[in-house]
């Protein structure tokens, strides 16, 4: 479990030798009982603080990656079903489209016109009168 310390706990000297820093103000003197040696106990703390730390940093980003990685194959699962449910209504369409074409090709065959009772009703034509030039109604001679 976490604790939190004091930031002044967590430096091996007194924060104001640090923001005052002279080249005798890390030598302790003999005689001074006011000035007290750095202990072990906190430079031990500071690297376990870090290291759980580090733990927690490295555990945050592990879970964030699982987590983005679920999302992504859950969109490709969903994607995937989707372009199932659409390769299914694609065949069901070309089947549709296949009788549909059949129906067409069997209306529009020559026996069933030949059979087929308005056809039959029809009388032949009377002397008729064909074109002797291969021409086209668009382009006459003028005259």
């Amino acid at each position: 479990m976490l604790t939190s310390v004091p930031f002044e706990e967590l430096l091996p000297y007194p924060l104001t030798d640090l923001l005052c820093y002279t080249p005798q103000s890390h030598v302790p003197e003999l005689s001074s009982s006011s000035q007290v040696l750095p202990s072990r106990s906190s430079l031990g703390r500071l690297v376990n603080q870090s290291t759980i730390l580090l733990m927690v940093s490295i555990g945050s980003l592990i879970l964030l990656l699982a987590l983005l990685i679920l999302f992504h194959q859950n969109a490709n699962a969903t994607k995937g079903y989707m372009l199932r449910t659409l390769e299914r209504e694609r065949s069901r369409l070309l089947l549709e489209q296949e009788v549909l074409n059949m129906q067409v090709a069997e209306a529009q065959a020559l026996k069933n016109l030949e059979e087929d009772k308005i056809v039959q009703a029809m009388l032949p034509a009377r002397k008729p009168i064909y074109t002797q030039q291969d021409t086209t109604v668009a382009v006459m001679p003028r005259q």
